[in-house]
């Protein structure tokens, strides 16, 4: 299974990705995730990242596309993988499929998990972070056993400054502008599978799987 996860904040595709790789035994692979890997492994394309990071400005596509394909390329990425965060872009939709279609790698499906607006602010405004290891917790849908207390190492729980509603809404509206393209750009190409994200997450990861298949069979 080759998918890429869409979604808002709040919208669980962290929780789905992790659900689909402890199922399916394969990556999920992050853009963040890899290129702090590539700096840390001193890659030719790592030192390239690490002088804009350096400089607080973004990596150039040309370099994320490097270090995904150096990624892509190896060998558990054969059996499937999740993306997660990539491609933000319609350049960067563009190149990753010039990559896949060069490794021979077939994308199953672009999934995108529709959350209410309502339910997104309410998700994010109850998220609590731990002050000492950065576990997330939520104070309705996954509270600690000690209220204001982290279960993992007993650090302060904290609401971020940015998970107040107007900062949340401001977010939300950012990235319907940034994403609408990129949405629009993979339904033309029939690779979109809108998901209803609302209910348990085994419910939720059960219907992101039937609808997935349903496409392919739908293609094949």
């Amino acid at each position: 299974m080759h998918i890429i996860l869409v979604g808002p904040q709040g919208s669980g595709k962290g929780t789905q990705a992790e659900l689909l790789v402890t199922k399916h035994r394969i990556p999920h692979v992050a853009t963040g995730d890899i290129l702090r890997a590539a700096i840390k492994d001193e890659t030719a394309l790592g030192r390239q990242a690490k002088v804009y990071m350096d400089r607080g400005e973004l990596v150039p596509d040309e370099v994320v596309i490097g270090i995904v394909r150096e990624r892509v390329a190896l060998p558990d990425c054969r059996k499937g993988f999740v993306f997660d965060g990539f491609p933000r872009t319609i350049p960067q939709a563009e190149a990753f499929g010039q990559v896949l279609g060069q490794l021979g790698i077939h994308l199953d499906a672009v999934v995108l998990l529709e959350v209410p607006r309502a339910t997104l602010l309410e998700r994010m405004a109850g998220r609590r972070v731990c002050r000492n290891c950065g576990a997330t917790y939520h104070v309705s849908l996954n509270p600690p056993r000690q209220d204001g207390v982290c279960d993992l190492c007993g650090g302060e729980l904290y609401q971020r400054a940015d998970d107040n509603p107007e900062a949340i809404r401001n977010r939300l509206e950012a990235y319907d502008r940034a994403t609408r393209p990129l949405i629009d750009y993979y339904r033309q190409r029939g690779l979109l599978v809108e998901v209803d994200g609302i209910g348990a997450l085994e419910e939720v990861a059960d219907r992101m799987e039937r609808a997935v298949q349903a496409r392919e069979r739908k293609t094949s």
